[in-house]
């Protein structure tokens, strides 16, 4: 493992003595990432050089060969304080007296078998609440991680997830898990479709539920959310009450029908 990527001021790859001065430190590779989250680069430990490969995460020593897994984690405080200060502006308008709780949020992708399927940490480098922090930072940002052998973006403005291998494309949805809850009110969400009829938003047909609409429309009647089918990613302006399909730009009227 890289223990520069912990914050250590002298970096000791594997196979090279221990306290040898890397010429190196964790801020330079993270920015080194952010220039190019596919590139690789150079660097020395004492006499010895290696590569980083951001792709496959992994160093290599140029002269024995010799490779390690790399890994890239968050300092949570660094997270937590970026948060704080961005609150006022990230932060939705107050619940009322009828909603309690504080929300948590589930990250999931469509599986192969057409089943949505939630990030775990012990099958690759985030789970749900890691997301879930990644997203609060930069809601239009990516994530960048490994399952096994393969690397992945996540893309949180079109909520989808690619292999960056063999660019194999899957939705991704966030979906609440537990704290506030909704108002008593019951609504359908339609849109208009092609065919002039209006249609019910349905997993059956996308990532995101009449429900789940709802749930967001409550924290935020004037702001927007993201969902996405099996081929196209789309928002839905709740000020507006129409959905953009984000690749085409075709808009659609939406409306809201209480139950």
């Amino acid at each position: 493992n890289y223990s520069c990527f912990g914050g250590l001021p002298h970096c000791c790859p594997s196979g090279a003595p221990n306290m040898l001065s890397s010429s190196i430190s964790s801020r330079d590779v993270e920015q080194q990432f952010t220039q190019n989250p596919q590139g690789s680069f150079t660097f020395t430990v004492g006499h010895t050089s290696y590569s980083l490969n951001f792709s496959t995460m992994t160093q290599s020593n140029h002269i024995t060969g010799l490779q390690r897994k790399v890994r890239r984690r968050p300092k949570l405080m660094k997270v937590i304080s970026c948060f704080c200060r961005l609150s006022a502006t990230l932060t939705p308008p107050a619940p009322s007296s009828s909603q309690i709780g504080v929300v948590a949020y589930r990250w999931e992708f469509m599986g192969d078998r057409e089943q949505w399927t939630e990030y775990q940490a012990h099958v690759c480098s985030f789970d749900s609440a890691a997301i879930e922090r990644h997203f609060q930072f930069n809601q239009q940002g990516k994530l960048h991680f490994r399952i096994n052998r393969h690397s992945y973006t996540l893309d949180f403005s079109s909520m989808h997830q690619v292999n960056n291998d063999i660019g194999t494309r899957r939705a991704v949805r966030r979906t609440p898990t537990h704290g506030i809850q909704l108002n008593s009110t019951q609504a359908q969400w339609q849109f208009l479709d092609i065919n002039g009829a209006w249609t019910d938003y349905s997993k059956r047909k996308c990532s995101i539920s009449s429900q789940e609409i709802e749930f967001q429309y409550q924290l935020n009647p004037s702001g927007t959310m993201k969902f996405s089918t099996s081929s196209f990613s789309y928002e839905l302006s709740f000020s507006a009450m129409t959905q953009r399909n984000l690749s085409t730009g075709t808009t659609r009227a939406v409306r809201r029908l209480n139950q």
